[in-house]
């Protein structure tokens, strides 16, 4: 009997897989001309300029991915960041954990990753803008920062560039513990899903799926704490811990 179960199990299995591989692989479609609800891009334009507008501001992101563990289905990894900056050339970004403490501090002139743990810091010449700082970063050392798109000089300018589809989805009183407005929008490398605040024009969440990537997992963002044109002690964009730690050179992951 146990055998029979067994012969059983397996083949209804076989026949579960031989008819996933059957059916025709799922394909994902955009507009071929561009079509945005004005209502969208007006929402998405309205957090764009609330952001592009503070000189200072912080908040918190707490960024979760997922990654194919050995069965194939995803595991969710999360991270935290406190983030704080000052436009158009400083940036401190702490993140504690999950995974190795890591600082990163820009001041206008130099950029510095730090790692308490182990006393390294990577130091190199920086550009005079967050825009150029973080693209020579990403070069560097192929570091990106999941709030990109909250932290550059034009935050409307750099998601509504070759959009294909934006429209509304409706309101949430879930996310971020106020009401959101939830816009989709979606280009040829991605799909996003914004929750922004109806009173302040904060996103409180962010998810995004690639189109070509394996899986098509799922990234989010959770936003919050925000604070927009807090007074910044002189300090906020140094470390002395940081420039007296063993320097090292910026590179990309896997390098000795």
């Amino acid at each position: 009997m146990l055998l029979l179960a067994a012969a059983s199990f397996l083949l209804t299995h076989v026949a579960v897989a031989q008819e996933a591989q059957s059916r025709p692989q799922r394909e994902f479609a955009l507009p071929v001309t561009p079509e945005l609800e004005p209502g969208a891009m007006e929402l998405l334009q309205a957090m764009g300029e609330r952001l592009a507008a503070a000189r200072t501001l912080s908040f918190t992101a707490v960024a979760t991915y997922e990654s194919p563990a050995r069965t194939g289905l995803p595991l969710a990894y999360t991270t935290l960041s406190e983030v704080t900056l000052q436009r158009p050339d400083h940036l401190r970004v702490v993140t504690p954990g999950d995974g190795p403490a890591i600082e990163f501090y820009y001041d206008g002139a130099t950029m510095m990753a730090y790692q308490p743990d182990a006393r390294l810091s990577a130091i190199a010449d920086a550009p005079p803008t967050i825009d150029a700082m973080l693209q020579n970063l990403f070069g560097l050392s192929a570091t990106y920062f999941p709030f990109t798109d909250v932290i550059v000089a034009d935050p409307y300018g750099d998601l509504a560039t070759g959009l294909q589809l934006a429209f509304v989805v409706g309101q949430s009183t879930v996310v971020g513990d106020t009401l959101t407005d939830i816009v989709v929008i979606a280009d040829p490398t991605l799909q996003m899903q914004l929750w922004i605040g109806a009173e302040d024009r904060l996103p409180r969440r962010i998810q995004a799926s690639f189109f070509d990537e394996l899986g098509h997992f799922r990234h989010v963002l959770e936003l919050s704490d925000w604070r927009l044109d807090p007074e910044l002690p002189p300090d906020t964009f140094s470390s002395a811990a940081a420039a007296a730690a063993t320097p090292i050179p910026f590179a990309p992951p896997g390098t000795p």
